[in-house]
């Protein structure tokens, strides 16, 4: 059983990882994106658009073009997210809670619209829509997983979207900690006005990891939909998944790749009710909350230690105004 709670453990981190990892990218940029929710709706119902419209033209399908099609709407969709986000920000200096929030309700409206639209073109008498066929392309694990136990049910059973979610926590963390790009990016999330006089555009870096960040948050939906829900898109689906994922950034202390560990733990702890015996719906519910509790406690522990390197950027939130330097 044990084996089977760490896979599924993994398998439900695994978009909490990949929104984690995007939006700690935009918050080391100084930029607060309470959006990622939306965002991540956003990311899902494109990659569905994108898989819903080539099954419907198509008889038999490209194993390639099934993956790549949706993958590519994914982005695309993300991206314009995050480049909304960007415009009221960073350009016009807009609020970025209000802007964020408002952006989370954008998405989960915009995705709900088209699941609706969607489903019915299909003919479903539920607003839910079923791509199962691009689903497996997705969730096609390595050949020889079940040859090798518990250790191939636990690490190899899974699709390459949680292979690649591991690959760009560990590839942003090298960024941030290794390379100038990711120097720079650090230094206008502390303080944007010295890294504005020492010649780096503030502007540019905010633009980059705010939009790099969404995309990445947005293949999260997309693992979703894809991986986790078997390629079964019903409105209003996710949950709070999007908000765990922000709260995991807090338990990262703003570290990708400590966001790996945290996303299973907390992938495991948001299932952990399924495992314990004559639980009712609001003992179900209770145990939902520990992801939470868990965020409140290390935020508090952390916040007495005021050790640096487990605090936010100095500049998060705040709008750079560069007349004010």
């Amino acid at each position: 059983m044990w084996a089977d709670f760490l896979q599924r453990a993994i398998m439900q981190g695994i978009p909490l990882l990949y929104g984690s990892t995007g939006e700690i990218m935009t918050e080391k940029s100084g930029n607060l994106n309470l959006g990622i929710p939306g965002i991540m709706y956003v990311g899902g119902i494109g990659g569905v658009i994108g898989a819903f419209l080539y099954e419907q033209n198509t008889a038999v399908l490209n194993p390639f073009l099934a993956v790549f099609l949706p993958l590519m709407c994914s982005i695309l969709a993300s991206l314009l997210m995050g480049l909304i986000y960007c415009f009221l920000t960073v350009s016009l200096r807009a609020n970025q809670n209000v802007t964020g929030l408002a952006l989370t309700t954008f998405g989960v409206g915009i995705g709900n619209f088209f699941g609706g639209s969607l489903a019915k073109l299909a003919g479903s008498d539920v607003p839910s829509i079923n791509l199962t066929a691009t689903s497996n392309y997705f969730r096609q694990s390595l050949p020889f997983a079940k040859d090798l136990g518990w250790f191939g049910q636990i690490f190899l059973s899974h699709g390459f979207l949680t292979y690649l979610a591991i690959a760009i926590a560990l590839g942003c963390s090298f960024v941030l900690t290794k390379t100038r790009v990711g120097l720079y990016l650090r230094a206008v999330g502390e303080n944007p006005a010295t890294a504005d006089a020492a010649g780096i555009s503030v502007g540019t870096y905010k633009y980059l990891a705010t939009c790099i960040g969404s995309v990445i948050a947005g293949l999260g939906g997309l693992s979703y939909v894809m991986d986790y829900a078997n390629g079964v898109w019903s409105n209003d689906g996710f949950g709070d998944r999007g908000w765990l994922a922000i709260a995991l950034v807090i338990f990262a202390v703003w570290r990708p790749n400590l966001s790996i560990l945290g996303s299973i733990l907390f992938g495991g702890l948001y299932i952990i009710h399924n495992y314990i015996p004559d639980l009712d719906v609001s003992g179900q519910e209770l145990f939902k909350m520990i992801p939470y509790l868990v965020t409140i406690v290390f935020l508090v522990v952390t916040s007495i230690g005021r050790k640096r390197e487990a605090q936010p950027p100095a500049s998060l939130g705040l709008p750079y105004f560069r007349e004010e330097r």
